[in-house]
């Protein structure tokens, strides 16, 4: 896919987030619901009787429920590269839509904490004049969050230096 291209009608190609994102997501969330389903069959199960082991169900319910909303939440992240800005978009309930020009980006982070790193993920963070308009895309496989640091602070020396 080429990239700052644009569809006939006007709307920018949109590039979504790859499924390794999604998948290290429901992992911890397994992983903490998991260890809290335990928990709370465990000690009331124990402590106060059998019956009250059926408290874990309450955890079990949020793991389903999560596993639903990740799954929601992912699909909505997606990024496309313009000719002047970077578009960010997000959200279910409350779509947020960022726009980055590129003239005011100031610096250009990739970042992969030791969980990311297992599922191979980077993330891009993007910083303006503005401490409010700093922008995030999680998740992107480490070449792509190479090639988008370095087009985007090729693309940003470029505006600025006319500023």
């Amino acid at each position: 896919m080429e990239t700052g291209t644009v569809k006939t009608d006007g709307e920018p190609l949109w590039t979504g987030l790859p499924p390794g994102l999604l998948r290290m997501r429901r992992m911890l969330l397994v992983v903490w619901l998991g260890l809290g389903t335990v928990v709370v069959a465990l000690l009331p199960g124990l402590l106060a009787g059998p019956v009250w082991a059926l408290f874990a169900l309450l955890p079990l319910a949020g793991l389903a429920w999560g596993w639903v909303l990740l799954g929601r939440n992912w699909r909505s992240w997606r990024y496309a590269e313009r000719a002047d800005d970077l578009l960010i978009s997000r959200g279910v309930l409350w779509r947020e839509e960022t726009v980055v020009p590129y003239g005011r980006m100031q610096l250009v982070e990739v970042t992969s904490g030791p969980v990311e790193r297992h599922f191979g993920l980077a993330s891009v963070q993007l910083h303006t004049a503005a401490a409010a308009t700093d922008a995030r895309i999680p998740g992107l496989h480490p070449a792509e969050a190479e090639r988008l640091r370095d087009r985007l602070t090729e693309l940003g020396e470029a505006r600025s230096a006319g500023l």
